[in-house]
């Protein structure tokens, strides 16, 4: 008997010691996100207004209460775009910084490094529009944005439709960013009984086009789909202009990132269609849309407003719409089940619907035009 309690207060004592001992084992005063992205390098703008628009919008909560008597702290690492870069980072967010969910990673190839290492832990909101996230199996994956297949199935049908466009090629990035582009291009030109033109690439984090152009060039293409990064799809298309036509339709999709991109072609957005995953973040009748400029500009007033930082601005939102509707005590398996199920008009007129593995599920295209983006109405074309 004595040997029984014995054992029994070794049970305690070790408990209470663990409690003491143990950070973790004590209800944390934050909730803490984690995220990889490119701070530096060639994608370094992206990065930072991926970061901008969701800090922005958790540093609004924070001042104004937190969630539930918590603030929202997010621990973010520079990956340079490089997938081991972002493998390293993501385990220290895991077994360092103990985050509760991971938020706002940045690329194909860089996500799909660390696929292996997440499945127990929430991964919101990455900026890609990438297949391999959207696996129904992958219940801790939420994305926000509509997928890469629904961006190029989008502008296809716009320029096949209305501009009579049927010699489509691609330049695209040489990885798993690239590639899912790639597919979903061959696979939208199918559907109209079309083929690929031409295909150049390019190598992730340089600005090498040249060998890109020399492979299209031949093909003669009537518009151009870009699967890339800013730098070096501002170089091929002020090159291409250069060299052979002025006349050839450039179509971008979101990932390329279309304010940076304009500022590198020095505002000359002539034959360019961007696609975009939001609308307009100028839109003065869109009350989410006023908001972001107002907390954008408290909280970083040297940024300007964009499409990368609008559209992290409105997952951060969504992020703690979900939190906010938590009863009881915070955890994951709430989490992301109020995230799966925020209401259609959480975002305001910005409709919301979990599908597809995704809660965003419209793209839309714009043109540059007079120093400002102008969106197309395809619903009237």
């Amino acid at each position: 008997m004595i040997k029984k309690y014995l054992f029994i207060g070794l049970i305690l004592l070790t408990v209470i010691l663990i409690y003491l001992f143990y950070p973790f084992a004590k209800e944390r005063k934050s909730i803490i996100l984690g995220s990889s992205l490119p701070l530096s390098g060639v994608n370094k703008e992206l990065g930072q207004e991926v970061l901008e628009g969701a800090a922005s919008y958790f540093m609004h909560i924070n001042q104004n209460k937190g969630i539930k008597g918590k603030s929202i702290e997010l621990i973010y690492y520079d990956d340079k775009y490089e997938p081991q870069n972002t493998l390293r980072n993501t385990k220290k967010l895991i077994n360092k910084d103990e985050v509760f969910a991971l938020f706002g990673f940045v690329g194909t190839p860089t996500t799909k490094e660390i696929l292996p290492i997440i499945d127990d832990i929430p991964f919101i909101a990455p900026y890609t529009g990438a297949s391999f996230l959207r696996d129904p199996n992958k219940k801790n994956i939420v994305n926000f944005r509509s997928s890469y297949d629904e961006e190029i199935e989008n502008i296809i049908n716009y320029l096949h439709n209305n501009k009579d466009i049927r010699k489509f090629s691609i330049l695209y990035q040489n990885d798993d960013y690239g590639i899912a582009g790639y597919n979903a291009i061959i696979k939208a030109l199918k559907q109209r009984g079309l083929t690929l033109a031409g295909e150049g690439t390019y190598k992730r984090n340089t600005l090498s086009i040249k060998h890109a152009m020399h492979e299209i060039k031949d093909s003669n293409p009537e518009a151009i789909i870009i699967v890339g990064a800013y730098k070096p799809s501002a170089r091929f298309i002020r090159d291409w202009r250069n060299n052979y036509s002025k006349k050839t339709l450039f179509a971008p999709i979101s990932f390329v990132n279309a304010n940076a991109l304009v500022d590198e072609l020095d505002g000359d957005g002539d034959n360019i269609y961007f696609s975009l995953t939001v609308p307009s973040y100028g839109d003065t009748n869109l009350d989410i849309a006023n908001e972001y400029r107002v907390i954008l500009s408290r909280y970083y007033p040297t940024s300007k407003p964009s499409y990368v930082s609008f559209e992290s601005f409105l997952a951060a939102k969504a992020v703690v719409r979900a939190l906010q509707n938590i009863k009881g005590d915070i955890n994951r398996k709430k989490f992301l089940f109020e995230l799966k199920n925020l209401n259609h008009d959480a975002l305001g007129k910005i409709p919301i619907k979990y599908q597809n593995a995704q809660l965003l599920n419209k793209v839309y295209i714009a043109v540059f035009r007079h120093g400002e983006f102008h969106f197309i109405d395809q619903d009237k074309r």
